[in-house]
């Protein structure tokens, strides 16, 4: 498994990359606007992470509506590539753990911590063949 990224949602997006950009010191590496979906995304990473590949990142998400952050819903999730999806999350279904969004495209699936964090695990590479029983599991939670 491989640490990817942690999301936190930004309700005022120049005071949030202030704070993480000029006063904490890291660096934007990527942006790009979602008008369908009505958001951004802002990949930061530390000064010295920037250059090494793949490096461990901050995703700021800007939901362009004006949503109040209850519950902490301003934190998003904790992201890992995983070598197998499907492998994945059958073992932590054997573990006791609740898949919250199953990998039904063979590429992402979602689950909660047990202090309700949620952890979004993303397969290496290409998304794997569609498969059963994922494809036929509900998702549950929010």
């Amino acid at each position: 498994m491989k640490y990817l990224h942690t999301m936190i949602r930004a309700t005022d997006l120049d005071k949030t990359l202030h704070f993480y950009c000029d006063v904490l010191g890291l660096i934007e590496v990527s942006r790009k606007d979602y008008p369908q979906g009505e958001f951004t995304l802002i990949f930061l990473a530390a000064d010295e992470d920037v250059n090494h590949p793949n490096p461990p990142l901050i995703e700021i998400t800007h939901n362009w509506n004006k949503e109040e952050y209850a519950g902490g819903r301003n934190f998003g999730h904790l992201a890992f590539r995983v070598k197998n999806i499907y492998e994945t999350c059958k073992r932590l279904i054997d573990a006791g753990v609740v898949i919250n969004f199953p990998p039904k495209n063979g590429h992402m699936a979602f689950v909660r911590s047990p202090d309700n964090i949620s952890i979004e695990l993303l397969q290496e590479g290409d998304a794997l063949e569609i498969q059963e029983p994922w494809v036929s599991m509900s998702t549950i939670g929010e």
